[in-house]
């Protein structure tokens, strides 16, 4: 257990440990940004495309 507690006191007094734990945290809260953007125009999005698809396939012919 003290080997525990003395590699948590030196993770916590390097630097190194510092800036990857705000990286992490920076990390988490754009993955969180990212999922909640998604779920919250996903229905929008996907209506979207498909009028883009459906625009494309009628108004847009393959050169012969």
């Amino acid at each position: 257990m003290t080997k525990l507690i003395s590699m948590f006191r030196a993770f916590a007094r390097e630097e190194d440990g510092i800036a990857l734990s705000e990286y992490l945290v920076l990390l988490g809260l754009l993955v969180g940004g990212v999922i909640a953007a998604v779920l919250a125009v996903g229905v929008n999005l996907a209506g979207a495309w498909t009028s883009w698809g459906t625009w494309f396939s009628t108004s847009l012919s393959a050169p012969a």
